[in-house]
């Protein structure tokens, strides 16, 4: 499943079968995926909550494992829920946001401080002073600012008309592969360009010939296959000029994108 972010987990408040470990444990999420957990009062308040979430993540991603049992909450507590599922929960990644009673709890990454203060600002106005908000956000480092700061502006090699890479190009591969390590389950593009010496459909061909390479090597240094994505754009996307040698070996480049 494609995914914008990494999985935000809401948990509800516990029933005491829950809280004595009785329960089975929930599914792991996959990519994407917004698992929700815990117990609510009835079935209205349930459905309340999914078609919110639903409504703002898509149906598709939205894994349900909500129960229903005996609880006690505060007053309005469900119309607080609601507040508390806006848009702003797509800034987090790596996330969870724990409601239990009138404690609220939200975690995981966000671009930069001021997301991670207004989030938190715009959760404690949603509620009464009775809450207590603990702010756990965190300010990442920039995943595809981490790959450019990596390659920096150096140009994986490879052998004049072929798809086998040069030593040299090895080590920068190497370097790259433990910076990949670092970016968890975020997909990496791994595309291919070329000059325009030459016929367009064969530069796309080895263009996409060392992507693939780029691609098979990196799996042996441990970063899963399914993980990187090869293209070729052959001539395509030009850096520079194609009209000096110094442009023409700019543009023979490979290039790692975050996949969105």
């Amino acid at each position: 499943m494609k995914s914008l972010l990494l999985p935000v987990l809401l948990s509800f408040p516990l029933t005491l079968a829950q809280a004595q470990n009785q329960a089975p444990a929930p599914v792991t999420p996959l990519p994407g995926q917004i698992l929700v957990t815990g117990t609510l009062a009835d079935e209205a308040s349930k459905a309340a909550v999914l078609a919110r979430l639903r409504e703002l993540y898509g149906v598709e991603r939205v894994v349900d494992q909500i129960a229903i049992g005996n609880v006690a909450v505060p007053a309005n507590w469900n119309a607080y829920v609601q507040k508390l599922i806006t848009p702003n929960l797509k800034l987090i990644s790596r996330g969870q946001i724990s409601i239990a009673g009138s404690n609220v709890s939200v975690r995981g990454e966000v671009a930069n401080e001021a997301q991670r203060q207004q989030i938190a600002s715009d959760i404690a106005t949603s509620l009464n002073p009775t809450y207590i908000v603990n702010n756990g956000l965190r300010v990442s480092a920039s995943e595809q600012g981490l790959l450019d700061t990596a390659l920096d502006k150096r140009i994986v090699e490879f052998d004049v008309g072929q798809a086998s890479i040069t030593p040299a190009g090895l080590a920068i591969l190497d370097e790259m592969a433990a910076v990949m390590q670092k970016l968890k389950e975020r997909k990496v593009e791994v595309i291919g360009h070329t000059d325009n010496t030459g016929l367009r459909t064969s530069n796309l061909a080895l263009s996409q010939a060392r992507a693939e390479a780029v691609r098979t090597y990196l799996a042996t240094k441990g970063i899963k296959p399914e993980m990187l994505i090869a293209s070729g754009q052959g001539p395509d996307r030009p850096v520079a000029a194609n009209t000096s040698a110094d442009g023409r070996a700019r543009n023979r480049r490979i290039e790692f994108r975050i996949a969105q």
